[in-house]
């Protein structure tokens, strides 16, 4: 029997930028953008030391693109010397990003 690897989960005290309920090809550029216009936002406001911080708790429907998505957030976030943290990924997410060998690039928020 297989099991999944379970990515790490780092504490953030960062408010996180939320993803919305849909992300799919027809909506990832326009949703990336406004996750980056977030994320910068927070940490020029003073939370740079706190981290970059997706929510994706929201997300009901979904495909890869989803996952393109984060992946674009946290090069981001790496550019900007930020950590990175995803916080409430969905399970059917969490075991395509398992699938597809990136799951430990996307480590759980406390």
């Amino acid at each position: 029997m297989a099991t999944q690897a379970t990515p790490p989960t780092t504490a953030f005290a960062a408010p996180a930028a939320a993803l919305p309920a849909e992300l799919t090809h027809r909506q990832a550029r326009q949703a990336l953008n406004a996750l980056q216009a977030q994320l910068r936002s927070s940490s020029n406001a003073g939370a740079a030391t706190s981290g970059w911080v997706v929510d994706a708790s929201a997300l009901q429907v979904f495909d890869s693109s989803a996952l393109a998505v984060l992946l674009e957030c946290r090069r981001s976030a790496l550019a900007a010397q930020q950590p990175f943290a995803v916080r409430g990924l969905p399970s059917a997410l969490a075991g395509l990003a398992a699938l597809y060998g990136v799951a430990e690039l996307l480590p759980a928020a406390a």
